[in-house]
């Protein structure tokens, strides 16, 4: 499978003979980034707000995930798990202080969205996910986790690679931290960027490794 970063925590899994998934798409003229103009079959949002709910950039979805659950479309497994995306000393009682992360199954190649995280999960929310693969993970705080409580989560989850996201560009708009601060608690030089990610099960690292990748104009 292939995953490719639009930006922000905007993300599209593909796969030959299964949906196209694109991830929490955002608003560029409240994020910045270019408009997305992405096609896929399935929209995921893991929080309602403009930087993750604009499913309108995304054409040809016969599917929106906005919540907790399970569900099989196009071959592709997805488990919605739901966290409480506000910190506890600012718990709101609205729609957008809830967080989903998503697992996306795709033939036994588990990704996991990890959306707008702000705090550590349970234990039974850790387990909730399952074995994954592969996380998107929040890293430059703001709305997300910052940079120390990304590493201890990926600590907790044990991917086989990460893929950081929703931290400072040169085309973000929003106060994010640089992913410097990331790669310092995970005791890495800012290593080299590529385009996308193609995952295949017999190429699966066997210590966690990160990889950033460029974002893409759509």
């Amino acid at each position: 499978m292939e995953i490719t970063w639009y930006g922000h925590s905007c993300f599209r899994l593909t796969e030959r003979s299964y949906a196209t998934v694109v991830t929490d798409p955002f608003d560029s003229k409240t994020i910045g980034y270019a408009p997305l103009k992405l096609k896929a079959d399935i929209v995921t949002v893991s929080h309602d707000a403009p930087g993750h709910n604009y499913t309108d950039a995304v054409k040809g979805a016969s599917h929106v995930i906005d919540g907790a659950g399970e569900f099989e479309i196009g071959g592709v497994f997805i488990t919605g798990v739901s966290t409480d995306g506000a910190s506890t000393a600012k718990k709101r009682k609205d729609a957008s202080s809830r967080n989903t992360i998503y697992v996306f199954d795709y033939d036994g190649i588990t990704v996991a969205h990890l959306g707008d995280l702000q705090q550590v999960p349970t234990q039974s929310e850790i387990e909730s996910l399952g074995t994954i693969n592969v996380a998107l993970v929040p890293v430059g705080g703001g709305g997300g986790l910052n940079a120390a409580k990304a590493a201890e989560v990926i600590s907790l989850i044990e991917p086989n690679i990460v893929i950081p996201m929703h931290y400072a560009t040169p085309d973000v708009k929003v106060p994010l931290d640089s992913i410097n601060k990331f790669l310092k608690e995970m005791g890495l030089s800012k290593p080299e960027t590529q385009p996308s990610l193609k995952v295949a099960r017999s190429s699966l690292p066997e210590e966690t490794k990160v990889v950033v990748l460029e974002y893409q104009a759509s």
